[in-house]
């Protein structure tokens, strides 16, 4: 079973991301598209445990009345250079009030895991064997000036 970083330790992956906007899946604990959840959400509810991804071209807002069904988010990078998914996350904490899990997928960097966790992802399916080293960059800084959903009040309050 594969591994993934979560909430700042390494754990097994029970999901599988289902790329598949056309057919259903079999069972569930299953990351699905937006497009395949809109056009099938009943079907999947029967699965079991069904999350959904969004692509980087995909707003939050198309899952917005489905939140609370959703026990994880994921936000796929199509590259690491394209930044949405870090709007994405915020967007699902700060405005919709998303309190489940929120997944960065796709081509995304070791270098980008604290700023992620800053935008409130809390776990992360890297692409790489060494998760306990990617594991220290949650770490990388001790203190940010500039607030974010992990620290809501900058330096210059925190500091008054």
């Amino acid at each position: 079973m594969p591994k993934i970083i979560k909430d700042g330790s390494v754990v097994e992956d029970s999901w599988t991301v289902w790329r598949d906007s056309e057919t259903l899946p079999q069972q569930g604990r299953v990351i699905v598209p937006v497009s395949l959840w809109q056009s099938q959400r009943e079907a999947l509810q029967t699965l079991g445990e069904v999350a959904v991804f969004l692509a980087s071209d995909e707003t939050p807002k198309l899952i917005a009345d489905s939140l609370d069904a959703l026990p994880l988010v994921a936000i796929d990078f199509p590259k690491f250079a394209d930044g949405r998914g870090f709007s994405y996350a915020r967007e699902l904490r700060e405005q919709h009030r998303f309190e489940g899990e929120i997944r960065a997928i796709g081509d995304f960097m070791r270098d980008q895991l604290f700023y992620l966790q800053r935008c409130g992802v809390n776990s992360f399916a890297l692409d790489n064997d060494d998760l306990e080293a990617a594991l220290a960059s949650l770490r990388d800084f001790d203190e940010c000036y500039q607030p974010s959903v992990d620290q809501p009040l900058p330096l210059f309050r925190r500091r008054a």
